[in-house]
């Protein structure tokens, strides 16, 4: 047993985001797998640990701890090689900036619970779903493109030549759009970033078709 566990769900994109992140520190961990689909994140042992009833939730020897930017940037604090932010305070911002593109802007309008929520409550089709993540999907990913095509900063990855928080976020989000047929025409720079992020063993590891729960 490791002293981390992290309870996720295989399809999860935040839950890709801390699987790569741990991934990359070398951290072994417990894998907990919920099904988000049958709804176990919501039965009373998970919301022991994370009341919100949402994955991803690492346990830790401190306790539990929710919510996938917060578990990166403790991760980050706790073991910092190797790192996830840049030194310079300014960096860092930019670096945070372009994750929460994808991790404020996209994810939380297009989650597992929203999607179904326009099913059940308003009677949108498959269809409809698909429509409606991939509107915001494009606008987040063509705000998240004209910056990392226009700053300097952006390298191999976004921000410099090694991978970052930023590059967790920007991975598992581009995942997920394969998924709804996000088209990634317009987005040369994002889809070269995500193809260096796949050449990363961690990362790669971290994908979802590569989880003992993957279905």
């Amino acid at each position: 047993m490791n002293d981390l566990a992290l309870h996720n769900y295989f399809r999860s994109s935040t839950s890709v985001r801390v699987r790569a992140a741990l991934n990359l520190k070398g951290l072994g961990y417990d894998y907990v797998p919920l099904s988000l689909l049958n709804g176990e994140q919501s039965g009373a042992e998970h919301l022991a640990l994370n009341p919100s009833g949402l994955v991803p939730t690492l346990a830790t020897p401190q306790g539990a701890l929710p919510q996938s930017m917060a578990i990166l940037e403790w991760l980050e604090e706790v073991y910092p090689d190797p790192p996830l932010l840049p030194l310079d305070p300014w960096e860092r911002a930019r670096v945070r900036s372009l994750a929460h593109i994808v991790a404020a802007d996209i994810h939380p309008v297009n989650n597992l619970r929203v999607l179904k929520h326009l099913e059940t409550e308003f009677g949108v089709d498959a269809a409809g779903k698909a429509a409606w993540f991939r509107k915001w999907a494009h606008a987040g990913m063509t705000a998240l493109e004209t910056r990392l095509a226009s700053e300097a900063e952006t390298g191999a990855f976004c921000h410099g030549d090694t991978v970052g928080l930023a590059d967790l976020c920007l991975y598992a989000q581009v995942l997920n759009n394969a998924r709804f047929d996000v088209d990634m025409t317009a987005y040369p720079t994002i889809c070269a970033i995500h193809a260096n992020c796949m050449a990363v063993p961690a990362l790669e590891q971290a994908a979802p078709a590569n989880q003992p729960d993957a279905i």
